[in-house]
C-alpha cells in the first residue's frame, strides 16, 4: 500500500482543514488508516485511527471532539477534518496504515509522506 497525505496548510486558530490521505493498491479496504503528527523538537503523537470497514474509530484526547476521521474504500481515500485548530496542532501530519487495531508508530506497516499543518495565534 502506498500512502500519500495532502490538505495540509496554514490556516488560523478557530480555523479548519481537511486532511486526505490517498491510498493506492487493491488491498486498502483491507487497512486500518491512522493519523500521526510531528512537531517540531517533539516525538510523533498518534492522533487518530480508523478501522478497515470504517466501523471504529479512535482519537487521541488532545484531539476528541475537534478532529474526524472518515473513509471511502471505493474511493481508497480517508479523511481528516480539523476543527477549532489550535496553535498546538501545528506539525507535520502524516498517515500511516496497519492491519492490527493497535495505535503506536512501531505498529503500522507503511507511511506516506507528511503534510505541513501550521496553526496561527
Amino acid at each position: 500500500v502506498q500512502l500519500q497525505a495532502s490538505g495540509g496548510g496554514l490556516v488560523q486558530a478557530g480555523g479548519s482543514l481537511r486532511l486526505s490521505c490517498a491510498a493506492s493498491g487493491r488491498t486498502f479496504s483491507s487497512y486500518n488508516i491512522h493519523w500521526f503528527r510531528q512537531a517540531p523538537g517533539k516525538e510523533r503523537e498518534f492522533v487518530a485511527a480508523i478501522s478497515w470497514n470504517g466501523g471504529s474509530t479512535y482519537y487521541a484526547d488532545s484531539v476528541k471532539g475537534r478532529f474526524t476521521i472518515s473513509r471511502d474504500n471505493a474511493k481508497n481515500m480517508v479523511d481528516l477534518q480539523m476543527n477549532s485548530l489550535k496553535p498546538g496542532d501545528t506539525a507535520v501530519y502524516y498517515c500511516a496504515a496497519n492491519r492490527v487495531w493497535l495505535f503506536r508508530g512501531n505498529d503500522m506497516e507503511y507511511w506516506g509522506k507528511g503534510t505541513q499543518v501550521t496553526v496561527s495565534s
